[in-house]
């Protein structure tokens, strides 16, 4: 299966996937909470050069939120 592209919009701090759009909020250097509508649906880290995805729970698969941390840390790489 494949995943579809993700798009990072770094001003408004979300990143869309198809129709579902993912609210980015920062924990720390690197380190991410991913939101739908306000519920916590994973993280996203960027450790040791790679993005990582890891879901919290089953709404959101491991494959988006990979999709998702690799949009996210390549729009916001310095």
């Amino acid at each position: 299966m494949t995943t579809p592209a993700a798009i990072a919009d770094v001003p408004n701090k979300s990143v869309t996937i198809e129709s579902t759009t993912y609210t980015i909020q920062e924990l720390g250097q690197d380190n991410f909470t991913v939101l739908v509508k306000g519920v916590p649906v994973g993280r996203i880290v960027y450790t040791f050069g790679s993005a990582n995805g890891v879901p919290e729970g089953e709404t959101t698969s491991q494959e988006a939120l990979d999709a998702i941390a690799e949009a996210w840390f390549a729009a916001t790489a310095e």
